[in-house]
């Protein structure tokens, strides 16, 4: 019998993140359809931040693999463990393995073994554009929002109808908002949190579990295949 299954990889899909948004939750479906053990509980660990940190917002394959990650949880019995905050620019392998396994322990304990304790990260909810501000809702469950160490809220990009990309400064807005903005963009019509290779971010629930990296907006990903040309 099986109770659960976690997972633990990822790193050499990012090229192919397009692709992974349909084979991940497919080797998923196909785990629970062989073994015949129903909809067996199956958790898995969202990239860490690794390579250098870039000075302004751009393109990422990492970024758009851990959305991808983030979209399967549409599927029953599934649970992220985001571990944004834990990763090296120089280690594709985080050593800090304790914090790692204590987020993924959480949705064990919560979702199998009926123990009351915070096991999900927050979630982009969704963003109101009015002027030169976004204002962004964060999915809690059941706590707030908290930026760490410092009062600002880091991490966050917008872009005008250009889709050209500037850093914008993010202010948390009690319980679970967040209000964002750039001196570059006079009218912002998407938003990114964390959306990067090694995003430099800060936000956290009021547990102590990091923001899920998000994009508000639907352009189309740098992963996918291109057009292959008639001959």
């Amino acid at each position: 019998a099986i109770k659960g299954a976690i997972w633990y990889q990822g790193e050499s899909n990012a090229g192919r993140a397009y692709e992974h948004a349909e084979r991940f939750p497919f080797l998923i479906e196909q785990w629970r359809k062989e073994w015949g053990q129903g909809d067996f509980s199956f958790y898995w660990v969202q990239l860490a931040d690794f390579r250098a940190e870039k000075p302004e917002p751009a393109e990422s394959d990492w970024a758009e693999l851990r959305e991808t990650q983030t979209k399967t949880l549409r599927l029953p019995r599934t649970g992220q463990a985001v571990i944004i905050d834990i990763g090296e620019a120089r280690d594709i392998h985080p050593r800090n393995k304790q914090d790692v396994a204590t987020r993924l322990v959480r949705w064990a304990l919560a979702q199998d073994y009926g123990i009351k304790v915070p096991y999900r990260s927050p979630e982009f909810q969704g963003v109101e554009f009015s002027g030169h501000k976004a204002t962004v809702t964060i999915d809690c469950f059941g706590s707030t929002l908290r930026a760490f160490d410092v009062a600002e809220a880091k991490g966050f990009a917008v872009c005008g109808a250009d889709k050209v990309w500037r850093r914008a400064t993010g202010k948390v807005i009690p319980p679970n908002k967040v209000e964002v903005s750039s001196e570059q963009v006079a009218a912002p019509i998407a938003v990114r949190y964390a959306w990067a290779d090694n995003p430099v971010c800060n936000l956290f629930s009021a547990d102590g579990l990091p923001v899920t990296p998000f994009r508000s907006d639907n352009f189309d990903m740098i992963t996918k295949p291109k057009p292959v040309a008639a001959r």
